[in-house]
């Protein structure tokens, strides 16, 4: 199995803009941006060495909470391939995909074609999901995400891993169904999100990755250890493993406008904090930019590529 970031380096991502406009974290800019905005700042990333982009995955938002998350939420999987199409080495991350939401046939095709159509690029990011009168609009149980989650991550590995698969579950059965095409990569990479107790557990047992949404009940370091300590009474820890972390706002350089609570500062001084989650263990870390345009988004993700991100790395 490959690694996706190699063995003692850190890689950074970074959630792709426009796609997903929650004012929890879209800059106001993006209201009026589309899908130039979007490609160009992948491609920005991709030329200054990022890991992957990341998209967001909802289907519908309740009239009740649009006022905070709007209705501005692009398809996971049509905003990929689109990305895709228009870039050649970076990878392409759901953060997060909503699994119970599909069947796992489906969601397995989805990627597997992602995968194909990308020359093997794609990390499939999965989450439990949070939004109840999403679930109840799709018909789908709000209450039993998680054993939903458990079992899709299941059914969907088998089918990534196999061109005929077979699953037996309380939500879906199915019999040698095969699938192309396949994968390009040998093992497609399955990160799963969350902070909880119980996502923490199902990234250990069942991921290949584990994308924090939010800080651990814990701690960084504990929720970390428990992981590998999970890991190794599964008989997981010699498999290759991405632990991950979100920067929180950056600005490298001294703003000449309010930016509110952001780490800021000289290349080196972002390093340095940066470097703090990397001692924890850290593989990959998603960094995020304030800025008031797309050309300054742009602006701040080369000079992090050309002068922190090696920073990091000393």
């Amino acid at each position: 199995m490959v690694r996706v970031v190699p063995e003692g380096q850190v890689a950074f991502g970074i959630q792709l803009p426009v796609q997903a406009q929650s004012h929890r974290f879209a800059e106001p800019w993006e209201a009026s941006a589309g899908p130039v905005e979007i490609v160009d700042v992948a491609r920005v990333a991709e030329h200054a060495g990022f890991c992957y982009v990341a998209a967001c995955d909802h289907t519908a938002i309740p009239r009740q909470q649009a006022t905070t998350m709007t209705t501005t939420w692009y398809d996971t999987i049509a905003t990929l391939s689109y990305v895709a199409a228009r870039t050649s080495r970076i990878r392409l991350l759901s953060h997060v995909f909503v699994l119970p939401y599909l069947h796992p046939l489906r969601a397995a095709k989805q990627w597997s074609t992602l995968d194909t159509l990308s020359g093997g690029r794609a990390i499939l990011g999965v989450g439990a999901g949070h939004v109840a009168g999403e679930f109840d609009a799709l018909g789908v149980d709000f209450d039993a995400r998680g054993t939903l989650l458990d079992e899709a991550i299941d059914a969907v590995r088998a089918a990534l891993d196999s061109e005929y698969s077979s699953h037996e579950g309380k939500q879906w059965s199915y019999r040698e169904m095969g699938m192309t095409p396949r994968p390009v990569q040998d093992r497609l990479p399955l990160w799963v999100g969350g902070s909880s107790k119980a996502a923490i557990r199902r990234a250990a047992e069942r991921g290949d990755g584990w994308l924090p949404q939010g800080a651990p009940e814990e701690g960084m370091s504990a929720a970390i250890a428990r992981i590998r300590r999970l890991r190794d009474e599964a008989g997981r820890s010699d498999e290759p493993f991405t632990i991950g972390a979100l920067s929180g706002p950056l600005y490298v350089g001294e703003p000449s406008w309010d930016i509110g609570r952001a780490v800021t500062g000289s290349p080196e001084q972002v390093a340095g904090f940066l470097r703090v989650l990397a001692g924890l263990g850290v593989n990959q870390i998603q960094v995020a930019f304030r800025s008031r345009d797309a050309h300054e988004l742009c602006d701040q993700v080369r000079t992090f590529g050309a002068e922190v991100a090696p920073l990091v790395q000393d």
